[in-house]
């Protein structure tokens, strides 16, 4: 069950909370709410009905409070803005509009927490609760402490911590002293700190380092997990009496954390889209304007003659399965769909061992897992620290079949033996492993020496690093080195970015616009917190430190700038030779006038890259135009629609880097008249939906080229094949 927790919030809307002090240009309230809004809205982001809140508010005009209503005295100008519940967006719309200064200053502080016990003690009686008062402040207002003692042990009675945060206290321990204090502020700041100082749980912070601190991120704390209780067998025990069979727990250990995720909703008053967070039926309310939830609707079409339109729509009861094979389709009925289903049991067995040493890491699969024994059994303790120990003295990992319940997928998983010695804790890490159809076995040329045609190795060779180079490669690794580049509070080395300090920069930018907008959906998202960013780029000071290696590596490895790749209106700025040589004049090659269809590509980018003039380039088009039709014309079937379309793909390439689309898109209107109407040997609708639909070559639309005049809209619809031919 998850953890309760009732807090209250007593909040200082008192007048002189309007004032803004130590140069800042938000008030006193502005400042301190920065606190409270980012603490509310991660209760409401939490969406847990057992995380529970009210707010006080001390120094209002007005006086609603229980110790009020029986005429009690020293409660005036205390109010109880939210009773202790569940927090929802509604709620916290209305809280904000409260939450706005007054006119007095003559409520007690410490009256105000005898309110929020008061709340909590009723609302929580004596259930198991974490109970928590925030108090808020800026100690402007009189205080009397004359019953310090008895509210200290009222709130230790009741196990609630108490933790007042100050805007502009003294913190030795932060180093933020107030210049210039009055004799009102310092005399109650003593008086706050001796409540807190009288409570087993008290805590005094200045708001300075609060909000400070709200840039750090939150991380979700989780409870552990069982995905798996049964045996961990060796060997089949109903077989064999030998068999191994333990009883254990799996855990995660690693899980991948992902962002916040987003659902589709319209706006009941604008009927316009947006995306947002999910709501409750209950609470569909978000800057004033109410959303709905979106259905999703698919609806099916066959072709029919006979219907209107030449479509008829289908019930999704009449689809029925089928699988591609070659260039058919295989049908397989709902009665007979589970043969392709492997069906599986619950189970955990070991299958085999290996040695360390012919395990490589980097085919890890997925995340972590823990292997315990089940709790409370002593035989099952003893045997799995045996396995643990023998795994570990043979140096050996355990191979297992793992399936967590009937009828899901088998994993192959590595376990890994953690005996316990450095951190006493015995266990089995798993790690997925992958099957032969999960694993791609590319093939690279060696890094370290050259293999001629004729099977001759060199070790000297231009495209292999010399021993200068190597050095410098060395030396400029070691100089980036990370592990102790950072210090601690002690002047010690300490690694650089520990995994614990390095946080997920897209989930906590989400949460903070989420967050954002959710306290206040008007004002702008404020930039990344610089935590996020800290270690997006190496350290200004380890590169600075680095310069000399990087000198010298950049003249051993002759670095040098490649010349940018420049656009023209009719003819490409070619990246000149660094040797300044000709290579077209070495080769005796001339300016190329016509296309060959057996080297069609590289002739045609030769032309348009010495293309001078318009008509240059409208010829090499016509002749490239030329061999796309010759060859699907002469295609037997589909033999020549891939060579066809990589002919069409290079024409479009070269022809949107020259901001010449229209050449492109004429052609392609007139390629899609003639595919269509069987001029170019048949039926050859297939190169048109297969190879040039579906191989994104349709028109050069004004979002791929300035120039072009052509909208997506009308892109879709040449695209599309009931559009008309023309």
């Amino acid at each position: 069950m998850a953890d309760k927790e009732a807090t209250v919030y007593i909040i200082d809307l008192g007048e002189s909370m309007a004032d803004c002090h130590n140069g800042r240009d938000e008030s006193d309230l502005d400042f301190g709410m920065r606190y409270v809004w980012d603490k509310i809205s991660t209760t409401v982001a939490a969406n847990r009905k057992t995380w529970t809140l009210g707010v006080v508010g001390l120094n209002t005009d007005e006086t609603n409070n229980p110790q009020d209503a029986q005429q009690l005295q020293g409660y005036e100008h205390i109010s109880v803005l939210q009773e202790i519940g569940p927090m929802t967006m509604t709620s916290l719309r209305g809280l904000k509009s409260q939450i706005v200064p007054c006119t007095t200053s003559s409520g007690d502080a410490i009256s105000a927490v005898v309110v929020a016990q008061s709340m909590i003690e009723t609302y929580t009686k004596k259930l198991k609760y974490n109970r928590k008062i925030i108090l808020v402040t800026n100690g402007e207002s009189p205080i009397d402490d004359d019953n310090v003692a008895d509210v200290a042990e009222r709130l230790n009675q009741n196990n609630v911590q108490l933790i007042i945060v100050g805007v502009d206290f003294d913190d030795p321990e932060y180093g933020f002293k107030e210049e210039d204090k009055s004799s009102l502020k310092r005399r109650n700041e003593k008086s706050l700190r001796k409540l807190a100082d009288a409570c087993n749980d008290g805590v005094v912070g200045t708001m300075q380092q609060a909000v400070e601190e709200l840039v750090i991120p939150r991380l979700k704390p989780v409870r552990p997990f069982k995905a798996y209780d049964g045996p961990l067998t060796l060997g089949d025990p109903s077989k064999h009496a030998s068999a191994l069979s333990i009883q254990v727990e799996r855990y995660f250990k690693t899980k991948r954390a992902t962002p916040p995720s987003a659902s589709t909703v319209v706006d009941a008053d604008r009927s316009a889209f947006t995306q947002t967070q999910g709501f409750d039926d209950e609470d569909t309310e978000m800057g004033g304007t109410g959303f709905s939830g979106v259905k999703q609707m698919r609806t099916y079409r066959v072709d029919d003659p006979d219907a209107p339109g030449g479509k008829r729509d289908v019930e999704f009861e009449e689809l029925e399965k089928g699988y591609q094979y070659g260039r058919t389709v295989v049908h397989i009925s709902e009665s007979d769909f589970s043969i392709t289903k492997y069906e599986t049991k619950k189970g955990f067995s070991i299958i085999g061992f290996i040695p360390f040493s012919s395990y490589d890491p980097f085919i890890n699969m997925g995340e972590t897992g823990l292997i315990v024994a089940s709790k409370f059994n002593e035989h099952a303790e003893t045997a799995l620290s045996a396995l643990i120990h023998a795994l570990f003295e043979v140096e050996s990992y355990a191979v297992a079949r793992y399936v967590n319940k009937d009828g899901a997928q088998v994993q192959i998983l590595l376990l890994k033996p953690n005996p316990g010695i450095e951190d006493e804790f015995e266990c089995l890490y798993d790690v997925p492993l992958p099957f032969a159809e999960d694993v791609r076995a590319y093939q690279f040329p060696p890094l370290d020496k050259v293999l001629t045609v004729t099977g001759g190795v060199l070790k000297e060779h231009r495209l292999l690093p010399n021993k200068d180079l190597n050095e410098a490669m060395s030396d400029f690794v070691d100089a980036m080195d990370l592990t102790s580049f950072d210090v601690d509070e002690d002047g010690n080395p300490v690694e650089y970015a520990p995994i614990d300090e390095n946080y997920n920069p897209v989930i906590h930018r989400i949460n903070q616009a989420i967050r954002a907008r959710a306290v206040d959906p008007d004002s702008p998202i404020g930039p990344p917190a610089e935590i996020l960013l800290r270690f997006s780029q190496p350290p200004a000071k380890l590169i600075k430190k680095a310069k000399s290696e990087i000198e010298v590596l950049v003249d051993a490895a002759e670095v040098k700038k490649v010349p940018e790749k420049g656009k023209g209106r009719f003819k490409k700025n070619t990246v000149k030779p660094l040797s300044g040589l000709d290579i077209d004049s070495l080769l005796g090659e001339s300016k190329r006038k016509t296309i060959s269809a057996d080297n069609a590509i590289p002739e045609f980018k030769q032309i348009l890259s010495s293309a001078d003039d318009h008509d240059v380039i409208e010829s090499a088009v016509k002749q490239m135009g030329d061999i796309i039709r010759k060859l699907i014309t002469d295609s037997f079937a589909d033999l020549f629609y891939p060579r066809a379309a990589e002919n069409l793909r290079v024409m479009r390439e070269e022809l949107t880097n020259l901001e010449e689309p229209t050449l492109y898109n004429k052609f392609l209107k007139t390629l899609k008249k003639s595919l269509l109407s069987g001029e170019l040997g048949g039926d050859r609708r297939e190169m048109w939906f297969k190879h040039i639909i579906g191989g994104h070559l349709s028109l050069i639309t004004n979002e791929d080229s300035e120039v072009s005049d052509v909208t997506e809209d009308e892109a879709k619809a040449v695209s599309s094949f009931l559009s008309l031919m023309s």
